[in-house]
């Protein structure tokens, strides 16, 4: 029978440094599915846009078969979302992880397909699968977390974003090298056998979760304001990493010269910096909670900020430079992280002020929308990108991607100055009204 968990995280008080044996298998699986999914989803981008090229596939339908995944990522996530209690969040994890493992290694098979429109079917079918296996395994992970770290949620995610950005790191290179020294299959196979080799570690590792239906929705989370606020940061964040998917190995390839294999040495500059600052950037959001507003107001602006200056855009006449390309790159992880992190908590803090139950049916809820929102960003931003860079071209595509964070930045300027002239009124009231009570018992005794 399961060890009941459901008792033993809510235990563990903020001051408390040790972990529990729950929490710590929790973040070894937590880490694994980070780590074999990043490395699943970023092997494609340093030479899938040329394979797909050859096949007979426009640079605007490369955009749409990266954005699809992103598509039935979001249809999944909130659907497992509603239902993880009912399903279960270890078996939700670890079955979503099979799925994605078998789909990838289908999409290794897929350069067999006939050129042109088998090919592009082909490409949609698996992806989608894939995205379905995804999303199931990211929306129990977020819940899973959320569960086993109730008071450091954001430091949890922190340091496991380590294992993301290594992820995203591997990914690249390891894509580039192996197909260039074996061809197009061997990337995909090898890296869809890593991830199957995963589950029997989830299995046997990852704690069981249980948790009572909640009574709360979809729809009456959404309607917060903070709510829509922080869907629309991680909207934006995820449209900006999607346009890079589709568009940058073929900018750097053209611009600079480069051979596939060090294509994906370009993605370091940006991964490395989100899972090294993501740490510190964590820790902050749980040690100074009222941080966070100011992380996610400067970290829009930076995201916005790089994108403008990613190609640069024509408007400021700066010459493309690879070391400023990279710089850029750099900065932008950083900044991503900046306003990533504390998303989250803020969510939950959003639900819980306003009469959310605690439990894994609102963690439920909060992760399917968190994991469908950064997939709505991840179907808008290659797709829009994509067309853009073909349209136009990638300095001013990038320039245009920059304005989803600038108008993300205006929001929450909006947004937390609204809230901070509420909360002073809301006092003002407060005390007015003390004062009124006390005044009649100073006349009678008078």
């Amino acid at each position: 029978m399961p060890e009941n968990t459901d008792i033993t995280p809510e235990n563990n008080t903020s001051g408390s440094r040790k972990l529990s044996r729950n929490q710590v298998l929790t973040l070894i699986s937590t880490a694994s599915l980070n780590l074999s999914s990043m490395i699943c989803y970023s092997i494609l981008g340093p030479f899938f846009p040329q394979e797909a090229v050859k096949k007979g596939v426009s640079n605007t339908m490369v955009g749409f078969i990266f954005g699809c995944f992103a598509l039935f990522n979001f249809l999944s996530s909130l659907i497992f979302g509603k239902y993880i209690v009912q399903i279960g969040a270890k078996f939700m994890f670890v079955a979503g992880l099979a799925l994605s493992g078998v789909a990838t290694v289908l999409f290794g098979l897929l350069d067999k397909a006939p050129d042109g429109t088998v090919f592009i079917v082909m490409c949609f079918l698996v992806r989608s699968v894939d995205a379905v296996g995804f999303g199931a395994s990211i929306t129990a992970s977020f819940s899973i977390l959320a569960k086993a770290f109730p008071n450091n949620i954001a430091t949890a995610m922190g340091c496991l974003e380590i294992f993301t950005g290594l992820g995203l790191v591997l990914g690249p290179p390891i894509g580039g090298i192996l197909y260039q020294t074996f061809g197009y299959e061997i990337p995909f196979i090898a890296i869809g056998c890593f991830v199957l080799l995963m589950i029997p570690l989830n299995i046997f590792v990852l704690p069981e979760y249980d948790s009572l239906p909640g009574k709360d929705s979809f729809w009456t989370l959404v309607k917060l304001p903070k709510i829509m606020l922080m869907s629309f940061i991680i909207f934006s964040l995820s449209a900006c990493l999607g346009f890079l998917d589709p568009t940058m190995s073929l900018f750097v390839i053209e611009t600079f010269q480069l051979k596939v294999g060090y294509v994906g040495l370009v993605f370091l500059g940006l991964a490395l910096s989100y899972s090294l600052s993501s740490p510190l950037l964590g820790l902050i959001s749980d040690k100074l909670p009222e941080l966070r507003k100011w992380l996610l107001i400067f970290g829009s602006l930076g995201t916005a900020m790089c994108f403008f200056m990613l190609g640069p855009a024509p408007i400021f006449h700066i010459e493309s430079k690879l070391w400023l390309f990279i710089l850029v790159l750099v900065l932008d992880g950083f900044c991503i992280g900046l306003c990533g992190i504390p998303v989250y908590p803020e969510m939950l803090s959003a639900a819980y002020e306003n009469g959310f139950e605690e439990g894994l049916s609102t963690l439920g809820l909060i992760s399917g929308l968190f994991s469908a929102m950064w997939s709505t960003g991840s179907f808008v931003g290659p797709t829009f990108g994509g067309f853009l860079s073909e349209k136009i071209n990638f300095k001013w595509a990038a320039a245009c991607q920059g304005l989803l964070p600038l108008v993300a930045f205006v929001l929450s300027i909006i947004f937390y100055s609204c809230e901070a002239r509420g909360k002073k009124s809301s006092s003002s009231l407060e005390a007015n009204g003390s004062v009124q009570e006390r005044e009649p018992l100073l006349q009678e005794e008078q």
